[in-house]
């Protein structure tokens, strides 16, 4: 057991924030959910979680009730969690009160609680198992308080809930067979509901069927424009607009957990990942690996991939990008992950690197990634590509260089002049800058921005001027006046390049 504010330091503070908290060392039992009009079930130390609720003056009466059973803390969503009245409750009763960050989905928050309580767990439920899907289906049963199946997109159940002896014939037979039976199938597709799920995301209920088969409400496990499979759960009748929505919320994450798993169960992915690792990383052990990938001694770019989440974890975009193209892209990528990046490995070749952007650049995909190409590099170089390719997706987010792609050599001169700036962003400061700038500053003058234009167009000051947007007589002007106020031999090479720099590197800082 772990006390309420060990708890919440172990989860995110993008899912959880305290907002009454009387007793910090308060040890947690477990977590359960309060069901709409009904008295909480909570016992001592357990976290109430307030899923129908959406009234103040209901989730003021929660907090009072689980006060009175004890229990630890209420956790509601915003923005009960705030309401005066509800916070005074708490206040008065002594009970810590949480808020849910909005989007959170509750199934989501019941799971990685339990994990968090349980005896050895990090918080970090990222495992991937089968077994985490036969606990998260657990948690998704919870939350809409029916029995759940989890499948895949050929109906074939990859894990279930407690609680299956609340069920019908069908779902016996489904979870026996571990798959829909043809003719239950055939039902549910005279019904619509496999069109349905084909087309949306939305939460679909399915009343009872003639043949005694029970209601069900069923949702799609979709990342992007994939669909991974579905999730059913046999409910008694129709469920109100909250539980179905809270169903619906879970679905993100178990199709998270589904390509965990899916990763997870593919064991020579798994291997020929790590040797890809060993290669980029340059660690011992890379000759070996690059022996056993087959990949031969000629030059090789790193591809490093940014996936946009859109509306799904990035982790799940990131794994589906990573399925998609272990499909078949070219000569098939070599494909890894480290931290939060997709890598690729790929022949400097027409069958390489064009390859690949053109499977990533796909119009049909939702999410356009950020891409990052380093360097050509023998195999014994890779570490360099990848280094050059990771620094060209940090200009790419902080929009330094415009995307969604960026290859090395076309954008080189751009990394020369962050590396500048980065190494040494006082420089501006030596030599005739300063003055330039504080008269400037002082007298609202351009001459920073006039000796930019004339160092970027030597001996041509009419494209110096149309760059200014001035006539080339006022351009002259202000080059004649710019040496008296700061005074510099604008005839010397080596101080032209050092102006050139230091201006490069103004701007450069200045844009960020």
């Amino acid at each position: 057991m772990r006390g309420v504010r060990e708890l919440l330091d172990r989860m995110s503070p993008a899912l959880l924030r305290p907002v009454v908290v009387p007793d910090p060392t308060r040890r947690v039992t477990d977590v359960v959910i309060a069901e709409p009009g009904e008295r909480p079930s909570a016992g001592t130390g357990d976290l109430v979680l307030g899923v129908a609720v959406t009234d103040g003056a209901d989730a003021a009466e929660l907090v009072r009730a689980c006060a009175d059973l004890d229990a630890a803390a209420v956790l509601l969503k915003p923005p009960l969690a705030e309401r005066p009245a509800v916070v005074a409750a708490a206040e008065r009763a002594e009970i810590a009160l949480v808020e849910v960050r909005s989007g959170t989905a509750w199934a989501q928050l019941v799971w990685l609680v339990r994990a968090a309580l349980a005896e050895g767990s990090d918080g970090d439920p990222r495992g991937g198992g089968r077994d985490d899907l036969f606990r998260l289906a657990d948690a998704v049963a919870e939350v809409v308080d029916a029995p759940v199946t989890i499948e895949d997109a050929r109906s074939q159940v990859l894990a279930y809930s407690a609680r299956q002896d609340m069920i019908d014939p069908a779902r016996v037979s489904t979870i026996m067979g571990r798959g829909q039976p043809a003719d239950v199938l055939a039902k549910f597709r005279a019904r619509g509901t496999f069109r349905q799920l084909s087309k949306g995301s939305a939460t679909i209920f399915v009343p009872a069927q003639q043949d005694g088969t029970l209601p069900r409400l069923v949702v799609a496990l979709r990342v992007g424009g994939e669909l991974l499979g579905s999730m059913w759960a046999v409910v008694p009748d129709e469920v109100g607009e909250e539980r179905a929505a809270a169903f619906a919320e879970t679905a993100p994450l178990v199709a998270l957990q589904l390509l965990r798993w899916r990763s997870l169960a593919d064991t020579e992915r798994q291997r020929t990942a790590e040797q890809v690792r060993l290669l980029l990383e340059g660690r011992a052990g890379w000759r070996t690996a690059a022996d056993e990938l087959a990949v031969r001694d000629r030059p090789h770019r790193v591809v490093a991939i940014d996936v946009a989440s859109g509306d799904a974890p990035a982790e799940a975009h990131r794994l589906s990008t990573w399925e998609r193209l272990d499909r078949g892209v070219g000569q098939r990528p070599l494909l890894t992950e480290i931290g939060t990046l997709l890598y690729a490995v790929v022949p400097d070749d027409d069958a390489g690197w064009p390859a690949l952007r053109a499977a990533l650049l796909d119009d049909r995909s939702p999410n356009r990634p950020l891409i990052a190409v380093g360097g050509p590099s023998p195999v014994s170089g890779l570490a360099d590509s990848r280094a050059e390719a990771e620094e060209l997706i940090g200009l790419l987010r902080g929009g330094r260089v415009r995307g969604p792609v960026a290859v090395h050599e076309q954008v080189w001169h751009r990394v020369v002049v962050h590396r500048a700036s980065v190494a040494g962003p006082e420089i501006g400061a030596l030599g005739p800058l300063r003055l330039l700038r504080e008269h400037d500053r002082a007298q609202g003058t351009d001459y920073l921005s006039t000796l930019h234009a004339w160092l970027r167009h030597p001996g041509r000051p009419r494209a110096a001027a149309d760059e200014l947007r001035v006539h080339p007589n006022t351009f002259r002007y202000r080059m004649k006046r710019l040496v008296e106020i700061a005074p510099v031999d604008l005839d010397d090479p080596d101080v032209r390049t050092a102006l050139l720099i230091q201006l490069a590197t103004d701007r450069w800082t200045r844009d960020r």
